[in-house]
């Protein structure tokens, strides 16, 4: 409020000023263009007083603290209605998920898996079925070891031609299913929302309004008084 206070001041000051010359000089146009000055920026300051503050036996001031209940459900529709919709963020997952299908690197991923526990998963599947009697007889699991190499390098080859498919694509998209994602954040954002809603109190209120209008409020001062003055130069020459 200091930027305001010090508008507000010299406004007046300089109305004061001017009606006090017109005193002076004994000119009833300049006194009019003084306290027209004056009034009009009084008024305008009284106008923002009253939108934060309650002036006793003054209906309809102190607005904003007196219905900050209204102002939190007012942010609440803003941020849910205007930004935070579940189609916006659909639109933005879906923007993302075509992005990452650019950028999706599934190598790492493809490194990871231990082929040498699925080979020995197959070599044990083998064993305990109708052929491991015959391969036993062929010198069991480790006549198998020549097909060790063979069989991870075309297990690699197959499941980085899977991850590549363009039916994968759709089934990870699919399962991803940005719509019901959607809902889930919009959900929690709604949460947080209303947490934080719930810890605003009037003063606070009061202070973030102030602190978003602010830079103007004061200016409303002084073109009161500006305005002010010309009304009173109108008025003196009528």
């Amino acid at each position: 409020m200091e930027k305001i206070i010090d508008k507000s001041f010299l406004t007046n000051l300089i109305a004061v000023a001017i009606i006090i010359i017109g005193y002076i000089v004994q000119q009833e146009l300049v006194r009019a263009i003084g306290y027209f000055a004056l009034s009009g920026a009084i008024t305008n300051w009284l106008a923002i007083h009253m939108l934060f503050e309650k002036v006793p036996y003054l209906y309809g001031s102190g607005v904003i603290p007196n219905r900050f209940e209204e102002f939190k459900s007012s942010i609440k529709q803003l941020m849910m209605q205007q930004f935070f919709t579940i189609n916006n963020i659909e639109n933005f997952i879906e923007a993302e998920e075509q992005q990452g299908e650019k950028i999706l690197n599934l190598e790492p991923l493809l490194n990871a898996v231990d082929y040498d526990r699925v080979y020995e998963g197959l070599v044990v599947s083998i064993m305990g079925s109708s052929f491991g009697g015959m391969l036993m007889m062929m010198g069991g699991p480790e006549a198998l070891a020549p097909l060790k190499e063979p069989f991870i390098e075309k297990m690699k080859h197959t499941l980085t031609e899977t991850v590549e498919s363009d039916s994968f694509k759709a089934a990870l998209q699919q399962g991803l299913n940005a719509h019901k994602i959607g809902e889930d954040i919009v959900g929690k954002i709604e949460t947080v929302i209303d947490k934080r809603l719930s810890e605003l109190t009037p003063q606070l209120v009061k202070e973030m309004v102030q602190a978003i209008i602010r830079e103007h409020l004061g200016w409303l001062v002084v073109w009161g008084g500006v305005f002010g003055g010309l009304l009173g130069a109108i008025f003196g020459f009528a």
